[in-house]
């Protein structure tokens, strides 16, 4: 390792030293949304229209390169405490150009070339293989991964409880400050039984890491739903966030919902630029209009025809909001949807035409994996389109099968990429 972060601050909650992490995958689905023409009532945060159209996705293709680049560095064998896989993919561009990628649950130490134990042509590690519950990997401004932070990066809030990183984003450290530092929000769960199998969703926090040695200082609640007796009415936000001129729209989903087989619906807070870690800064989007209280209403997801998962992601063209997300029903863990809107609390239009992510031929032709967690990485232009990862596991988590199955092959537990290209028309 380079260096070690020192110890953070954290209110309402003494950090411990984290436990090892379950081995496997945080599967989760998510939902496209994407920005409409109609203005916005009661301080919705809409414009006036002008320059928003609907949005569809008019094509995509993989994008080698970046896939290329996680497959080189997890299959580097010249370290033993670094990233080799990982989920919950999220990227953050530094002051300095450089690129700091987040993961939540994530493989460390050593992959071994093939044939495997079975036979079988791929590199693997073995079952024995360090797993934390998050992790940083560092990209240089070319595009090089070079290495991965101190792992844990977010250490456990408390015993059994752990810390799942999300949306990212470059503040001010104080409003008006020139000194930059960066927000990474967090999600932190408990461990459930079954359908809770992925942990039950707790709280939202913010971290504060220093600039440029990402040193993580702080981490505050902003919303502990530890209160609310049903887990699968429980929000958490930050699985996207977008800043249009003086605020952050922060979004977020009821995710125990998609744990229990449904679909799951999405919620937005605001907060004024440059004010993520601070609590009583965040307002809520409540129908009609943004209140302190955290009684959020759902801007996507009517219980039938629209929905989302965990771990959508939203981008702005212009001024249309558009969202990427694993598509509701039978088609939730194979191919992506789109909603378009022209604000962020809506009204939202869709699913509209999406597109589907093409699995590993070379484990079984895809047969028994899933795709999730489509993210949009705008502040990463260039390659003729917008760059949008997903990530890859074996579906059967039962009795660590899923675990087995991602070691034999550690291509299965990593980021893919593709460009994608959208255009005005539903």
């Amino acid at each position: 390792m380079s260096f070690a972060p020192g110890q953070p601050q954290v209110r309402a909650a003494r950090p411990r030293r984290p436990a090892r992490a379950v081995a496997g995958a945080s599967v989760a689905l998510a939902v496209l949304v994407a920005g409409t023409v109609w203005a916005l009532r009661d301080g919705g945060g809409a414009r006036d229209g002008a320059s928003c159209s609907p949005r569809t996705v008019a094509s995509w293709r993989p994008d080698p390169a970046v896939t290329g680049e996680f497959a080189r560095y997890g299959d580097d064998t010249s370290r033993a405490d670094d990233w080799t896989g990982g989920d919950g993919t999220h990227a953050v561009r530094l002051p300095d150009g450089r690129v700091l990628w987040l993961f939540s649950d994530t493989f460390l130490g050593e992959v071994r070339p093939p044939p495997n134990p079975v036979g079988q042509p791929h590199a693997w590690r073995e079952m024995s293989a360090p797993a934390v519950r998050n992790s940083g990997v560092l990209m240089s401004a070319s595009g090089t991964l070079e290495r991965t932070l101190p792992a844990p990066l977010f250490p456990d809030p408390l015993p059994g409880r752990w810390r799942w990183p999300v949306a990212a984003q470059v503040e001010p450290r104080t409003v008006g400050s020139a000194e930059r530092v960066l927000r990474v929000l967090l999600w932190t769960r408990d461990p459930g039984r079954s359908p809770w199998i992925y942990g039950v969703p707790a709280a939202t926090e913010v971290a504060t890491l220093s600039l440029p040695d990402l040193r993580v200082e702080e981490v505050v609640t902003v919303l502990d739903q530890t209160s609310v007796p049903d887990p699968a009415a429980r929000v958490l936000f930050g699985t996207a966030t977008v800043t249009d001129r003086e605020w952050t729209y922060v979004f977020g989903g009821d995710d125990g919902r998609s744990a229990l087989g449904g679909r799951a619906n999405a919620y937005v807070a605001r907060v004024p630029a440059g004010r993520l870690a601070e609590p009583g800064a965040w307002r809520y989007w409540d129908g009609r209009r943004w209140g302190a209280r955290a009684t959020p209403r759902p801007v996507v997801g009517d219980g039938r025809t629209q929905g989302v998962g965990s771990a959508f992601t939203v981008v702005r063209d212009g001024d249309t909001y558009t969202l990427l997300t694993m598509a509701s029903g039978t088609e939730g863990l194979t191919s992506v949807a789109g909603y378009w809107a022209c604000s962020p609390t809506g009204p939202w239009h869709g699913p509209v035409r999406g597109f589907t992510p093409p699995l590993p031929e070379d484990a079984g032709g895809g047969r028994g994996l899933a795709a999730y967690n489509p993210r949009a990485h705008p502040s990463l232009g260039g390659g003729g389109g917008l760059l949008v990862s997903y990530d890859v596991n074996w579906l059967d988590a039962a009795a660590g099968v899923a675990h087995a199955e991602v070691n034999r092959n550690v291509a299965l537990y990593r980021p893919r990429f593709l460009r994608v290209r959208l255009s005005a028309g539903e």
